[in-house]
């Protein structure tokens, strides 16, 4: 019976430690990135919760799935297929504000975003 009151504990707390990330980082993110030609470097991207699951895309009118996104903690992953390659994005969320790096066969480039206003 303590067993499985620990389970049911120990699950409950791990559900409102995931729902919680997830609330932190849903809704859309305005960013830049650095040393990147014109075309690339301000965008948007849109993270929200489905089923349960957290999902998110990159673009407002073309947007590209984010595949293997992985949000722990403070730190958000995921890879985007982009011009036929796969890139990959590696960030840290401090409150409203997104920091990392944006790594692709042609190197690695800073990113920036902020969350947009509701």
């Amino acid at each position: 019976m303590k067993y499985l009151l620990f389970v049911m504990l120990f699950t409950s707390a791990a559900f409102a430690v995931a729902h919680n990330v997830a609330d932190k980082l849903a809704g859309t993110w305005n960013y830049t990135v650095s040393n990147v030609p014109p075309e690339y470097e301000k965008g948007s991207m849109t993270f929200e919760e489905k089923g349960g699951k957290m999902v998110g895309y990159l673009g407002e009118t073309d947007r590209a799935e984010m595949k293997e996104l992985a949000v722990t903690d403070n730190k958000v992953t995921f890879k985007v297929d982009f011009q036929g390659g796969m890139i990959s994005l590696n960030m840290v969320q401090k409150g409203d504000s997104l920091t990392g790096m944006v790594v692709t066969n042609d190197g690695e480039f800073p990113i920036a975003a902020v969350r947009a206003a509701k």
